[in-house]
């Protein structure tokens, strides 16, 4: 989640601390102590005791405190920031956390620069002595990651169960608009995590606070900074002369932020990408203000971000060089004359020319024809290819900019491009809701996005102005269906037939499945889910017709344990087909559920009895999510003598549910299993 709260100032921070306790306060000008000092470790840092709460971890930071503030160096103006950490190992999983890295940018002249790396493993021995180990500098090395990012790695020394492991670094960079971002929550449990800033008040940033976690602290003070600074021509010929230093001081903005005991973060099911989860703090330059002059306004809008895009090589451009499509799409536009079925029948065309290699990305890697010629190409060079097919066929289409699941969700407070990762078409029809289209995925019908993303909202790119929002949720459900006929015998032998559907997004995941394995081998994994189950005989229907349903109807066997006949049997028939477990294991959880789409889940079971036999059926059940999230009804009848038909519907109406909502949907989930366990008390009459 990410909340707003703004404050006056240098800094304009688009995040809202979470809860009241966070709400920002004005401290006064004096300088908190730090909440830990290098080479010191404390004594409690080795009692066992005091990581009995942490037991399940395989480390925990103790401390991490970071600072970032404006100074000067050899006359310019930098940000340094400052961090010292200070962890616990507590089992030999443990260990990685001892390998850190530290990314350093570049671009041009200029460069991030680290020094003043330090850092200690401490030992507690036997006679209680502590035994430290200093950081080597064969420990440190540099990597390169891109044209511009170096990442430096070094490795603390003697680490083992039960060491306290610190280190602690300085990064000067003179990339203002790359304010030091901070992340307060980590895969291990954080006692404490404190980040400092001090920034002067010509400058303005916007800040967004992401994650779920209340801060402990949160204030803001007035201070100075004094730097000396070397003058520099900035016009005519003598541009970058040095005409000599000067002392600046300059008011600053100070903030203060701790969060205390940060849970460790543990991925659970029907989340996005982990960074909308963590408790952490980003920051964009939006404009600055020196003295007597007016504000430069630094921050992007969307019809700038707009007119860049389209400005590109392999963006805007390429969508203009596409005359080799004209051949292949001008049939097309004479034989559909019906603008929804056109658009079809293009993307059609491109899922079968170019097929995805797997690789995301919003701008194509190479001109478009290239990727028509190799049959191959990224999501963009497939989706641009679309975008420019379909504006070929007359059809007015949009590139919609998105952020797959797995890469995170988007904020609609800034125009930011980093955020997003794909591109896909957005047709307007006169009168008619507008299409969504990709050419990624053709176990997809048109007009249905894939899983991937399905991430809340994109934004378009017009050839003028804003472009706008456009909402992710799709109108196609997650649909399963089963309908299981069954007879039982006075042995118990269980026989019948099922006819199952995958429709919607649960064909796509059907169909994939079906795909990576053959028909053999899903219905091995079928009924291997069921050891004592037989299936003699299957057909598989739809597999290529993507608007429709996937259907698979197989025969069913279970013998009985015993020969013989029984006075009394005992049968629940709805768990075999029903849920596994319950999804949502975690008894709280801090996080929403994001589903993605809306899903509905049915069976429904005829059981015919053995002659003289009658059934005690469970009662009904109906429950229900609040703000109409969803329901859960469970019916068990005798429609005719000596039959049983039973009734499971799962319904969920929301792609997202709240954290508050975990509650709910759990007992919902749970209820559901128990309704489904619940067995059949069948007996032979008179007996």
């Amino acid at each position: 989640m990410i909340r707003s709260l703004k404050w006056a100032g240098s800094l304009v921070l688009a995040c809202g601390l979470p809860l009241a306790t966070s709400a920002q306060v004005l401290a006064p000008p004096k300088v908190a102590p730090l909440p830990l000092q290098f080479g010191q470790p404390e004594a409690a840092d080795f009692e066992a005791k005091n990581f009995v709460a942490d037991s399940g971890a395989a480390a925990v930071v103790l401390c991490d405190f970071g600072t970032a503030r404006f100074g000067s160096t050899a006359g310019n103006m930098n940000v340094i920031s400052e961090r010292t950490t200070r962890l616990k190992i507590l089992k030999k999983a443990g260990y990685d956390y001892a390998t850190v890295e530290v990314p350093l940018y570049h671009s041009g002249d200029a460069s991030e620069k680290l020094s003043n790396l330090r850092g200690f493993t401490y030992l507690r021995g036997e006679d209680g002595k502590i035994v430290k180990t200093k950081l080597d500098a064969s420990g440190v090395f540099e990597e390169k990651r891109s044209d511009y990012l170096r990442v430096l790695k070094f490795t603390l020394p003697h680490v083992q169960e039960g060491a306290v492991i610190e280190y602690a670094y300085t990064v000067t960079s003179s990339f203002f608009a790359n304010f030091q971002d901070w992340t307060f929550q980590r895969e291990i449990p954080t006692r404490w995590s404190e980040y400092r800033t001090s920034i002067p008040q010509v400058y303005h940033y916007k800040g967004l606070y992401h994650g779920y976690l209340p801060m402990a602290t949160n204030e803001m003070s007035v201070g100075s900074v004094n730097m000396l600074l070397t003058n520099r021509v900035t016009s005519g010929v003598l541009t970058g002369t040095e005409m000599g230093n000067a002392s600046v001081n300059m008011s600053t903005e100070q903030h203060r932020w701790i969060i205390r005991n940060a849970p460790a973060f543990r991925r659970e099911p029907y989340m996005t990408a982990s960074d909308d989860y963590l408790a952490r703090l980003t920051f964009e330059l939006a404009g600055e203000q020196w003295p007597n002059e007016k504000y430069n306004d630094l921050s992007d809008s969307w019809p700038k971000k707009n007119k860049l895009l389209l400005s590109k090589e392999f963006f805007g451009q390429a969508l203009q060089h596409v005359d080799f499509l004209e051949a292949a799409i001008d049939p097309l536009v004479a034989q559909y004359p019906d603008l929804p079925a056109r658009a079809a029948a293009v993307r059609e065309l491109v899922l079968k020319v170019v097929k995805y290699d797997g690789t995301n990305h919003y701008s194509a890697s190479a001109p478009l024809k290239r990727s028509y010629e190799l049959h191959r190409g990224t999501s963009a060079d497939v989706n641009l290819l679309l975008i420019a097919a379909l504006r070929q066929a007359g059809l007015s289409t949009l590139p919609l900019l998105l952020s797959t699941r797995q890469h995170g969700r988007v904020s609609q407070e800034y125009p930011q491009l980093d955020q997003f990762n794909y591109v896909v078409a957005l047709v307007e029809l006169p009168g008619q809701p507008d299409l969504l289209l990709d050419a990624t995925e053709p176990l997809l019908p048109a007009n249905v996005l894939p899983t991937r993303c399905l991430n809340t909202v994109g934004h378009t790119v017009p050839a003028a102005g804003e472009g706008r929002w456009v909402s992710l949720v799709p109108s196609e459900r997650y649909n399963h269906y089963q309908a299981v006929k069954l007879t039982l015998d006075a042995q118990g032998n269980l026989s019948g037939q099922v006819h199952e559907e995958h429709g919607g997004y649960a064909g796509l995941e059907a169909r994939e499945k079906l795909q990576q394995l053959g028909e053999k081998k899903y219905l091995s994994e079928l009924a291997s889910t069921h050891p004592s189950w037989e299936v003699p005989n299957y057909i598989f229907s739809g597999q290529g017709e993507v608007t429709q349903p996937l259907a698979l109807n197989y025969e069913l066997r279970q013998p009985a344990s015993t020969g013989k006949a029984a006075p009394e049997l005992y049968l629940n028939p709805l768990e075999a087909f029903g849920e596994r477990q319950n999804p949502f294991r975690s008894e709280q959880r801090t996080y929403p559920v994001d589903v993605g789409m809306l899903q509905q889940d049915i069976i429904t079971l005829t059981l015919t009895l053995p002659p003289g036999y009658t059934a005690e059926l469970p009662k009904p059940a109906t429950l229900l999510l609040p703000d109409k999230g969803g329901r859960y009804v469970y019916s068990a009848t005798s429609p005719t003598p000596g039959t049983v038909q039973l009734l499971s519907r799962l319904t969920l109406d929301k792609p997202v549910y709240s954290a508050a909502e975990y509650a709910g949907l759990r007992e919902l989930y749970r209820q559901m299993l128990a309704k489904q366990a619940e067995a059949l008390v069948i007996k032979k009459t008179g007996s």
